[in-house]
């Protein structure tokens, strides 16, 4: 599939944009959030089950790979527990249909199996899972219950493993720019010498529908934004401005806060971030298992689908990233764009287009379930990370999340204000879509 379009004919698309509203350079205030180190990379307390506890294990398991197939193994991961765990307790519309369970089955066996055994099909050497999988099955008194539930979570497990299947995840494929016209990327210092990466993961089959990997075009179409602004555009010089001067290496224009703000998102992915935040907000509202199934089941189906529809606008506007637009902004036919050609971002510029924000995308499709699940405030939410020492964010409502990772990108010197704004816009529309399709209760 060829998604990409001319610079010349996205600028005619561009030029009908309605321009989208541009946060202030520091969206900050009274935030309060809570993200403990012990939440994010262990257990989760006494209070939390076996469907959180597992899901702390995934995010751990699989945090050593990329962003996107990060959100890939959590999808995977968590629809294999949701069918497992509804298969028994019967709340909610099923993912597939095919795994059938006794009701007296035990929800922590089938939960803790159909986890255990998709982490350790991707990831087999894994000593700490078996460890892990014994430890939740010790908890468990043996009998037919038990073993009824280990084989519906084995079952459910295998269903979706043979599910995603040539779903378009491998192999890899890289972008060459065919142009080095104004506005058009070109790769930067991170890229190898193939191109651009993850040219692959815009055919990767989406969880929220069951259309193959091959009608994605038109799958992805109606989550799109509208065209980034045109070059010549105030709106354009506006958001160059701002990262221009809040997001080089060495900005005196940037607070404390924001230097370390980009930094805890350069290194916390979505599937990371939403799925930490969603474990800790369903312990605080006393969550049942079922519905922790199903919440962290949408939340990480939602975040796979926008990356992909996010990989696929980004190969189809095909715009350069602020770090060579600074350089040659000479070339930009706008003149309130001055170019700094010894420009370097805060953080390492991906190796990909830079219309729309993948990190936007995908979380505020994540947040848009959980808004959806929990509420959009009250919550005490506290993040930290090991590999970003000495940074704790605190929130309290969903959006100062999301706000923060807007502030991350820019301030870190990788991404326009206006590559946020649309990746939030398209993040939200396949939640809303997820969220209305998919694991529907049953009344």
């Amino acid at each position: 599939m060829n998604m990409r379009m001319s610079h010349p004919a996205l600028a005619a698309l561009a030029r009908t944009q309605r321009p989208s509203t541009t946060s202030a350079v520091v969206r900050r205030g009274g935030i309060a959030v809570a993200f403990t180190a012990a939440l994010a990379f262990g257990s989760i307390g006494a209070r939390a089950d076996t469907v959180l506890e597992w899901n702390s294990i995934a995010v751990n398991t699989a945090g050593a790979q990329s962003p996107f197939a990060q959100a890939r193994y959590m999808a995977i991961t968590q629809l294999a527990v949701f069918e497992a765990v509804n298969s028994i307790t019967r709340d909610y519309a099923p993912y597939a249909g095919t795994i059938g369970a006794p009701v007296d089955a035990s929800v922590d066996a089938a939960a803790a199996a159909a986890a255990y055994r998709v982490l350790k099909n991707y990831f087999p050497p894994g000593a700490t899972l078996d460890t892990a999988y014994a430890a939740s099955l010790a908890k468990i008194a043996d009998g037919p219950a038990k073993t009824a539930g280990i084989a519906t979570g084995e079952a459910a497990a295998a269903q979706m493993i043979a599910l995603r299947l040539g779903d378009g995840a491998s192999p890899p494929a890289f972008y060459v720019p065919e142009s080095s016209e104004p506005g058009v990327w070109q790769t930067t210092p991170t890229c190898p010498a193939a191109g651009g990466v993850n040219y692959h993961w815009q055919n990767v089959k989406p969880f929220g529908t069951f259309e193959s990997a091959s009608s994605n075009q038109t799958w992805f179409e109606s989550f799109m934004p509208e065209p980034p602004p045109a070059l010549t555009s105030t709106h354009y010089a506006k958001d160059y401005n701002e990262v221009k001067t809040v997001g080089s290496r060495d900005s005196t224009a940037r607070p404390q806060d924001r230097s370390d703000v980009a930094r805890f998102y350069a290194a916390s992915s979505p599937s990371l971030v939403f799925n930490l935040a969603a474990r800790q907000v369903a312990v605080a509202q006393g969550k049942s298992l079922s519905e922790n199934a199903r919440t962290l089941a949408l939340l990480n189906m939602a975040t796979n689908d926008s990356l992909v529809a996010s990989f696929a606008t980004k190969y189809f506007a095909v715009l350069w990233r602020p770090e060579t637009a600074i350089r040659a902004a000479s070339r930009d036919g706008n003149g309130k764009t001055d170019p700094d050609v010894t420009f370097a971002p805060l953080i390492p510029t991906p190796c990909f287009p830079s219309y729309p924000s993948n990190h936007a995308s995908a979380s505020g499709s994540a947040a848009e379930i959980m808004r959806r699940v929990y509420g959009a405030g009250g919550h005490v939410i506290t993040m930290e990370n090991p590999a970003v020492a000495g940074v704790v964010l605190r929130y309290t409502t969903l959006k100062q999340i999301t706000d923060d990772i807007d502030d991350a990108r820019v301030f870190g010197g990788i991404h326009f204000r206006f590559d946020q704004d649309a990746g939030a816009i398209q993040g939200r529309r396949v939640g809303q879509y997820v969220f209305a399709n998919v694991l529907a209760p049953i009344e």
